[in-house]
Parts: C-alpha cells; sequence; structure tokens
C-alpha cells in the first residue's frame, strides 16, 4: 500500500505568519514600543506577537464613540492572562492576583472557561510591573495566548480527588514540556540579558519551529464520570481510564473545536473523536507528534481554516491517526470503555480523601469583584487569608476551595455566611450551570453583549422555569458575543451567539454530558423572541419529558431540533 503524500493547503501565507517569521522568534520590537509613551497602544504586528506573551491589546468599547468624537485614541488597555495549568493556584498566589487587579488593572478578576485567571484594564506602562509580579508569585503569562500550545485543563472535581492529583501532575507537566523555547517573555517582561550569539533555528524551537502553529492548540484531560472540561471541544482530548481506583491511561481524541465565522459554511465546531488509547507516560510523546502533525499541516494561508480540527477532516482521521502513529513509531492501542454524567460542576461541601474538604462555590460569569450587596472579592481575600490547602479555578468559571481541614471548615463556612458566597444552594439550576465570555466593553470580537446581559436573561428565564417547576433542573446554558466559542456555546443545551447588538443565533439540543453539539433554532433574534420561543419548548419539556430526561436530550427526541447524521458537526 502506497502511503499518502500529505500536504498543507496551497496559497500564500497570511500576514501573520510573516509577522512570526520576521520576530525573531516572538521577539519583534515590542521591548522598545512598550517603552514608547506617545501612545498607550502598540503596532498591530506587536500587538499579534504580544498574544505568544499571554496579552492582547484591547480598547474600551463603551467609550469608543466619545473618544473619536473628541479626536482621542481609543481608550487603550491590555488583557492579561496567566497560565495555570489544570487551574490550581494557592492561597498566596490568590491574594497577588487580587492584589494587582486593584494595583494595576480594573480592580476584577475574570476566571476563564480554560480554568486561568484572565485580568483587564491594564496600561501599557504597567505591564512590565504586572507580569514580574506575577512571576515573582511562580505563575507565569508564557503561552496563554498565541499559535502555540495553550492552557492546559485538567478535571477539577473534588469527589475525583485521589486520581485528580495525578492527573493535575500530568497537566501540568505537559504545559510545561510544550512550552516555546525562545527566552523572549524572560528578555522583554523579566530584562534576562541576551546571550550573545543566535542559536540555531532547531535549538530555538525544536517543536515548534521558527513560525510556530497555524493557530492556538487547546489540550484537556478529564476524569469520568464528569466531563467537567469538555474534553470533546479540545483539539487534542485525554480522557482518563480508571481501573480499581488506579490511573492506567488515557483515550486519546482529536480535532475538538468551538469556534466558527457567522455565515461560512467552511467553519464549524465539532467534537474531537476518540482514536485510540496510552499509558500515562506516553501522553508527551502523543501531545508533541500532534502538535507537529498540525504545525507541517496546518493552513497557513486562511487562519479561520487554520485550527487543527480542519487538517483533521481535510486529511482524512484515519490519514492523520496513521501518521501520529508513524511519527511515535508505534500503534494507539484501543480504547477503552467511559461513560460520562455531565460536564457542569459540583457544588457545597464535599468530602475527600485524607479527612480533606473541598467547597465549590459560585461565581457567575467567572466576574471576581465586589457588587454593591455583594461582596464576593472581599469574601474570597479573606478566605485565601487563612486557607491552607489549593484554590482550584473550574472550567465552568467556579471556585474550588480545596483541601480544607476539618478544623479550616467552620472558619471558611463562617466566612461564606458573613460574605453571602454561595454554593448554588440558594440559586436556579440553570444559572448554576451557565457561563459566558467577557464580550463588550474589552473584547474587539464581540458582537454582543454576554457576561454582561446573561445574568440579566437569566432572571427573566428562571420565571418561565419556576412556571414549570424546572428550577431545579440542570440545563446548561451559554453564551457569547461572537462564533469563536470561549464560552463553548455549541455544547451549552441552551446556547446563544451574537450576532449584532441585542440580536443572538439561538441554539438548542447539545448533550448534557458534552457529547453531542447544539443544532441552530433561530437565528438572530432579540430578548422577546428568545423568551417566546424558550416559554413554549420549556413548558413541552416539563409536560412531555421522559423520567431523568436531559433537556438537549428532550429537543432532540421531540423533534424541536435535529441531530445531524453523527451526532456531532453542526453547520449554521
Amino acid at each position: 500500500m502506497v502511503k499518502q503524500k500529505l500536504m498543507a493547503p496551497d496559497g500564500a501565507p497570511s500576514d501573520v505568519e510573516r509577522i512570526k517569521r520576521e520576530s525573531n522568534y516572538l521577539r519583534g520590537t515590542l521591548k522598545e514600543v512598550m517603552l514608547d509613551r506617545i501612545s498607550a497602544g502598540i503596532p498591530d504586528d506587536d500587538n499579534r506577537l504580544m498574544k505568544h506573551h499571554g496579552s492582547y491589546l484591547q480598547d474600551d468599547r463603551d467609550l469608543r464613540n466619545e473618544r473619536q468624537k473628541q479626536k482621542l485614541e481609543p481608550a487603550y488597555q491590555f488583557m492579561l492572562r496567566v497560565r495555570m495549568p489544570g487551574g490550581v493556584a494557592t492561597p498566596e498566589q490568590w491574594l497577588v492576583m487580587d492584589e494587582l487587579a486593584e494595583k494595576y488593572g480594573n480592580g476584577t478578576l475574570k476566571l476563564t472557561t480554560r480554568e486561568t485567571f484572565q485580568m483587564h484594564g491594564i496600561l501599557k506602562w504597567n505591564m512590565k510591573s504586572t507580569i514580574q509580579e506575577i512571576h515573582a508569585a511562580l505563575l507565569d503569562t508564557i503561552a496563554a495566548c498565541g499559535d502555540v500550545n495553550r492552557n492546559v485543563m485538567c478535571a477539577s472535581n473534588p469527589y475525583q480527588s485521589e486520581v485528580h492529583a495525578e492527573v493535575y501532575e500530568w497537566s501540568k507537566k505537559l504545559s510545561n514540556d510544550l512550552l516555546p523555547r525562545t527566552r523572549a517573555y524572560h528578555e522583554i517582561w523579566l530584562d534576562e540579558e541576551k546571550v550573545a550569539g543566535t542559536p540555531e533555528v532547531e535549538e530555538v524551537e525544536p517543536m515548534y519551529g521558527p513560525l510556530y502553529l497555524p493557530r492556538k492548540f487547546k489540550i484537556g484531560i478529564a476524569v469520568p464520570p464528569s466531563n467537567d472540561i469538555d474534553v470533546f471541544s479540545q483539539d487534542l482530548g485525554l480522557i482518563a481510564i480508571v481501573e480499581e481506583g488506579k490511573l492506567v491511561g488515557f483515550n486519546v481524541a482529536i480535532g475538538g473545536g468551538m469556534g466558527m465565522t457567522h455565515g461560512d459554511k467552511e467553519t464549524y465546531p465539532q467534537l474531537a473523536k476518540v482514536i485510540g488509547f496510552v499509558k500515562p507516560e506516553q501522553i508527551y510523546d502523543v501531545a508533541e507528534k500532534v502538535i507537529t502533525i498540525q504545525r507541517d499541516y496546518g493552513n497557513r494561508s486562511e487562519r479561520k481554516n487554520a485550527r487543527f480540527k480542519y487538517t483533521v477532516d481535510r486529511l482524512g482521521l484515519e490519514t492523520v491517526k496513521a501518521e501520529l502513529e508513524e511519527r511515535l513509531g508505534w500503534s494507539l492501542g484501543e480504547a477503552k470503555p467511559y461513560h460520562f454524567d455531565n460536564n457542569g460542576d459540583r457544588y457545597g461541601w464535599v468530602k475527600g480523601i485524607r479527612g480533606k474538604w473541598h467547597l465549590t462555590l459560585f461565581v457567575e460569569g467567572g466576574r471576581v469583584t465586589d457588587f454593591d450587596d455583594y461582596k464576593l472579592k472581599t469574601g474570597l481575600r479573606e478566605i485565601a487569608k487563612i486557607h491552607t490547602g489549593d484554590i482550584r479555578l473550574t472550567s465552568n468559571q467556579n471556585i474550588i476551595i480545596a483541601d480544607v481541614s476539618a478544623q479550616k471548615k467552620k472558619k471558611i463556612s463562617e466566612l461564606v455566611e458573613q460574605y453571602g458566597l454561595t454554593d448554588g444552594e440558594h440559586i436556579s439550576a440553570l444559572r448554576r450551570s451557565s457561563i459566558s465570555c467577557v464580550a463588550l466593553p474589552t473584547c474587539g470580537l464581540a458582537m454582543a453583549e454576554a457576561e454582561r446581559y446573561l445574568p440579566r436573561l437569566i432572571d427573566k428565564i428562571e420565571t418561565i422555569v419556576d412556571e414549570n417547576g424546572l428550577r431545579n433542573k440542570e440545563i446548561t446554558i451559554r453564551m457569547t458575543g461572537c462564533p469563536n466559542g470561549c464560552a463553548r456555546h455549541a455544547l451549552g443545551e441552551i446556547g446563544f451567539i451574537g450576532k449584532a447588538p441585542g440580536k443572538y443565533n439561538m441554539y438548542l439540543g447539545a448533550a448534557h454530558d458534552g457529547s453531542r453539539l447544539s443544532k441552530m433554532y433561530r437565528e438572530n433574534i432579540g430578548e422577546e423572541e428568545i423568551l417566546r420561543e424558550l416559554r413554549v419548548v420549556l413548558s413541552r419539556y416539563a409536560k412531555e419529558r421522559e423520567q431523568d430526561e436531559h433537556f438537549g436530550d428532550f429537543v432532540i427526541r421531540a423533534g424541536i431540533v435535529q441531530a445531524t447524521t453523527d451526532g456531532t458537526n453542526f453547520h449554521e
């Protein structure tokens, strides 16, 4: 049998490829432009490189028109994202991020859907100090954005903590081992002296090469029965296989991704597909080789089609698997059985191993701030001051106060009560199953509101939920301000993608365990129509559902939306 010759797509490289090629391994002129005080912004070429250092230049879009009228430049500011594999931080690191948000940011922290911190509102002249203080806390922002492997996610559920500790160590190893090797970050932000002489290309980036990847690359590790990290949304998903309480290896899934472009049928969300099984010690080799396949054959001409899922679709799943095994020099094992129950978080106190306790707290939209009647940021700060375990950020934008001793449990419970923090007990299941991206005013890609609007929309949907006796029924709801998928909208049983101010495409029918994508239900609708449609569908669900049937499964069974042939792909 003649081996198929694999090729990258034809076409001239995109401008981003030129920027990376000319950047001297992600340096560009960042060091110089960050010292320039004439403007609060930076040139576009350097902004494209800035992503690889964990940051994006943004501006406050609420102020954009007014500043334009005054002939002022936009209200430029930087978003900064931390690399924190598995979402695990120490209380001391929490306190540092809390302080930096006040000192250099807009006073808030955003808990992302990739289990890490994001800060907004950092001015250009404060960026270096911010990164240095993050570094002093034994954190960094390297590769938190950009055309490289991003923050590696892993299961955060405390009731799986025996395996979680091992899975977390693997996520940390993957994150560290797959970092770019360039010293650009250390030279620009940490004042490391550049070593004389220019190393050979292979020595600088033995895995990524001088052009890095065609687009971002995401890895996540799930521990059944919880799919809290939405393993099928990852470019490379690893599903922990546990036998007799021991981690024996991982099923490997490739080709997931949530992003798309409105009106472009060549772009679409897609679930990763399981291709085999590997032992724990083999996962770095697998991850590295998968990344090099994407490096060599991904689309460098059209960034909208540059994610690994499109490479898999273009070359074929079996072809990519064969190429992976050839590069490995060995074959994957046969995938092992597994089962997922849900893709949400488990709230409240849960007792774990070694007599320790874990408390999962709900954080709406992942925004940590003090509201007028709800001192969330202050309460979490006070908990961090006395806590001696971990603080885990979940992929559903919540917080786990983990490894709490029996002695500290009472005091932490008192602080939760004092500051009105919620473990989800007194809010609807719909609300505690919600996530949203930042969207306006800081995201330059947002077409509509998400984080600021979804809580208000849920207020109104809760009326319908209560009328139908569904207040305690878990239904995942997700909203993004654009189709890029930062809140994994395509895996929400109810999903909204911003189309224009106040207008959304509405999706229904994803699986509660993250194993099936949603399908377009209504296009370009506003709040009034959203509520009207949900009133009908939720009423039917309340009356016609089967015992223990999830909402997403019901809308498929009832024919409200149609599942696609394989239950995974969707197109507008």
